[in-house]
């Protein structure tokens, strides 16, 4: 096959997404392409006293991209969605914001679901819930939301601009979509696009920049704030490599249904 007919496999990459977060969620200590852990959510930004209200070991296979629940602005009455929920860090320290409320969590990997529920009832935290699903087609009813989060997520999804359509659905006039993820400076090659296992790794997802915020525009919310989360990395070789020759990188970012 020529480099110009090469095509995603997109059941391949289903199942090696499935697959590493099945891994990092049942062995967070192992070594991935990125990093995971507290250590890791602290230096992007998380408050230490807001991590030591969530479950630890919610936190030892946390693998976000970014800190972005200070744009999300959750208040105490809020219906949150959360995007890729995996073992439910996000998820827990939206519950304790919005605790009035509540808050969604959807993820494709059994094993994140039930590590998330577990410790869910464990903590005593009651307003969340966890479902099995695609962040393309989230089970919420339209206009029921306040808030959609996610972090890292984003960029696995062979269609983005699916997963921002079916968020403006889901929120109510104004609602705020809060994300942290994997953007590119440049349009990656086919080389790398069409590589299932790059994408796993939060890398050959990563859709150029400007077309990403595009793909926000055109599903109709208007982009508030864009940072850059300078303290995220990726540790294996391949994927630094990546990073550096793309211009891969992180951000987090705030924007609102119109």
């Amino acid at each position: 096959m020529s480099t110009t007919e090469q095509q995603l496999d997109t059941a391949e990459l289903t199942e090696r997404v499935r697959g590493m977060y099945q891994e990092v969620a049942l062995h967070p200590d192992r070594e991935f392409h990125f990093e995971t852990g507290r250590a890791l959510a602290e230096r992007l930004g998380y408050p230490p006293a807001d991590l030591d209200r969530v479950p630890a070991a919610a936190i030892d296979s946390f693998a976000g991209v970014g800190y972005f629940l200070d744009l999300a602005t959750i208040e105490p009455d809020d219906v949150v969605l959360d995007l890729g929920s995996g073992s439910g860090t996000d998820s827990f320290l939206a519950a304790l914001a919005a605790a009035g409320g509540t808050v969604i969590g959807i993820d494709m990997t059994d094993e994140q679901l039930e590590k998330a529920t577990a410790l869910a009832g464990e903590a005593g935290i009651e307003n969340v819930e966890f479902r099995k699903g695609v962040i393309e087609d989230p089970d919420v009813a339209p206009g029921s939301l306040d808030c959609v989060i996610s972090n890292g997520v984003i960029n696995l999804s062979p269609d983005k601009p699916a997963v921002f359509a079916a968020a403006a659905r889901a929120l109510k006039p104004g609602g705020r979509l809060a994300i942290a993820d994997i953007v590119s400076a440049r349009q990656l090659p086919e080389g790398v696009t069409c590589d299932a296992s790059l994408w796993a790794a939060c890398i050959g997802g990563a859709m150029q920049r400007d077309q990403y915020q595009e793909a926000i525009t055109s599903a109709g919310f208007e982009i508030a704030e864009i940072r850059e989360n300078d303290q995220y990395r990726f540790i294996s070789d391949r994927a630094d490599n990546a990073t550096q020759k793309y211009g891969v990188t992180s951000i987090s970012l705030l924007a609102r249904r119109r």
